[in-house]
């Protein structure tokens, strides 16, 4: 039987923080609002967690079937490529765990709108298609993350789904101006894929899944990483612009440094594999840039 070691390892603890990241900020803002529930905060956090680590069971088992996962590959040794948990194990626990993100959506939705069926049945569907979506990114012949619609469904579903899903969850209500924040997340989250797929990117074209980095070439990716941390900044701005009430809301700006450094550093790298720390820094600066800027919110 697989360790429990091995197990976490499959869950990829390091990609966590970016999938609380938009949680975060979704809640950050239904708190600025003064309607939250802290129980719906927490039903949030723990179904998005399930979800990401669905993702990567998914897609631990999904590129070692394709092959994808190899000796060529530049990352970490995954679970399923390395021997430590079998094919059948993989799918039981895909299985397991998709089971268990859709009970704590569920008991999620109950939290939010109690006897509300029609918004509990919208909400419902949008989780089912949430888990559909995080098991197809790379299993099955028609694995989007292979024909480069990967970026497309970690903008919409860890950006605008997650952060607006979480406000109306919340607040029961819904502004235009959420969409700002919640492209942040989307901008950052996909800038954080685009850095895995920049180190896997000759072993990705061998293995025929033509990611963006695939299609765009490496040297254009870096300018795309750029174009994406940019983007995820000028959002905010605009947001905080629109919905200005103290100059405390500008704090975000404070995490700048972090995001600059990590470019030139991504600019400076010769060898691919060099590019693997720099995931877990973007994560990272992303969930301080969320802390930040709620804290800029709440003062």
């Amino acid at each position: 039987m697989p360790s429990l070691k091995s197990w976490l390892k499959a869950s990829r603890l390091r990609t966590l923080p970016l999938a609380l990241s938009s949680i975060l900020m979704g809640s950050f803002l239904a708190i600025h609002e003064g309607n939250y529930k802290w129980i719906v905060i927490i039903l949030a956090i723990v179904t998005t967690t399930l979800l990401q680590i669905l993702s990567n069971f998914s897609n631990d088992y999904g590129d070692s079937m394709r092959g994808t996962d190899n000796d060529y590959r530049i990352g970490p040794v995954r679970t399923v490529q390395g021997g430590e948990i079998s094919p059948k194990q993989m799918r039981m626990g895909m299985l397991l765990i998709g089971i268990l993100t859709l009970l704590s959506g569920i008991w999620l939705i109950y939290e939010s709108f109690g006897t509300n069926w029609i918004n509990a049945v919208v909400f419902l569907l949008f989780g089912i298609l949430a888990i559909v979506a995080a098991v197809k990114y790379t299993v099955g012949n028609r694995s989007y993350g292979y024909s480069g619609f990967g970026d497309i469904f970690v903008f919409i579903f860890f950006g605008l789904l997650a952060v607006t899903g979480t406000y109306y969850l919340n607040s029961m209500d819904f502004s235009t101006y959420i969409l700002l924040p919640a492209a942040t997340m989307g901008f950052f989250s996909t800038a954080v894929l685009n850095l895995n797929n920049m180190r896997d990117v000759e072993n990705d074209l061998n293995s025929g899944k033509m990611t963006v980095v695939v299609r765009l070439g490496y040297n254009s990716a870096r300018i795309y990483q750029v174009f994406l941390i940019i983007t995820g900044f000028l959002a905010a701005l605009i947001y905080v612009s629109i919905t200005y009430s103290s100059y405390l809301e500008f704090l975000f700006l404070l995490t700048t440094p972090l995001f600059i450094s990590n470019l030139i550093g991504i600019f400076k790298v010769k060898e691919h594999r060099k590019l693997d720390p720099y995931l877990k820094k973007t994560a990272l600066a992303t969930l301080l840039f969320v802390i930040v800027f709620g804290i800029g919110l709440l003062l």
